[in-house]
């Protein structure tokens, strides 16, 4: 069983962009925070991807892989197993998310 995501995880899109999370979880909770959910909204600040000589920056992050079982009303939970594509404002693809840090007191599949 993997680390379950919180709103203090930190991840990353493979420039070096931060992304950050709006959840709609307000009940269960992993190390004192709000579990993360692959229907939440993650937006990607500062990334400084460029094609050629035109910036093309992640500005979100689509889950193709959350935890099989575990769920928050409804909604698959995220852990440091899943799966997130960074993608920029046309739709392009542009690498998964680098989850560089979880909290290690609740884990879930």
């Amino acid at each position: 069983m993997a680390n379950l995501l919180n709103v203090s995880s930190m991840m990353m899109c493979p420039h070096g962009g931060t992304v950050s999370v709006i959840t709609a979880n307000t009940q269960v909770m992993a190390a004192g925070d709000p579990c993360i959910l692959a229907t939440d909204t993650y937006l990607v600040a500062g990334c400084p991807f460029v094609v050629g000589i035109i910036p093309h920056p992640c500005v979100q992050v689509q889950w193709v892989q959350p935890d099989s079982a575990s769920q928050v009303s409804g909604s698959f939970t995220l852990s440091e197993e899943s799966v997130g594509l960074c993608i920029a404002a046309d739709a392009a693809v542009q690498g998964t998310v680098l989850i560089m840090m979880t909290q290690p007191s609740v884990s879930g599949m």
